[in-house]
């Protein structure tokens, strides 16, 4: 009896051991899953920052490897073409900048054999330009330098003025050059899986 009394309580431990499992792990899925409906029902916020840089703000979208596969499969196509096994990859992010430059540059004639060519040049520490007209017709190089600086980080639950846990990843993108305007930006953390050794 004392044996048998001691299977059943065996049993009904490892039972009770693996519910418990089974809950958490539904909650942290249920956890990811809302996370990922605020981000993709949320949109990328573009603002200036205090020295003026044009920067971005966007929810970080959790997926599972397969999932990633799925919905990013230009991306992951990308990554296997750097060589970069995607079992290896523990995020992925993309941003997209726009440069507009508004600018007036001097023109100078230079005569050369019976053509006029007008040659113009133009810079500042971010973007610099050189051209020329000749008979009407436009000849121009323009280059552009950028540094774009993503920071990644845990925005905090709020109970009236206690902080807590974590309420969402977010990444912030920020760009030196004052003429681009980021357009767009986008953040894939994918799941941290255990290291083999």
């Amino acid at each position: 009896m004392k044996k048998l009394l001691l299977i059943y309580a065996m049993g009904t431990t490892l039972l009770l051991i693996a519910c418990v499992a089974l809950m958490s792990h539904s909650h942290r899925e249920v956890l990811r899953l809302r996370n990922n409906n605020e981000a993709l029902t949320s949109e990328t916020v573009l603002y200036r920052s205090r020295l003026d840089e044009s920067a971005a703000s966007v929810v970080v979208l959790q997926l599972k490897l397969d999932e990633y596969r799925k919905q990013s499969a230009r991306d992951a196509k990308h990554i296997r073409d750097l060589g970069i096994r995607l079992r290896r990859v523990e995020s992925a992010a993309k941003a997209a900048t726009e440069s507009r430059v508004e600018f007036s540059a001097p023109l100078r004639d230079t005569v050369i054999l019976r053509d006029t060519l007008q040659l113009f040049r133009w810079r500042d520490n971010w973007v610099r330009v050189e051209g020329a007209i000749c008979n009407g017709v436009a000849e121009c190089r323009v280059e552009s330098v950028d540094t774009l600086r993503q920071i990644v980080h845990r925005v905090p639950r709020k109970f009236l003025f206690v902080r807590y846990g974590t309420k969402a990843i977010r990444q912030e993108i920020t760009s030196s050059n004052p003429h681009t305007q980021i357009v767009y930006a986008d953040y894939i953390e994918l799941p941290k899986r255990r290291k083999r050794r």
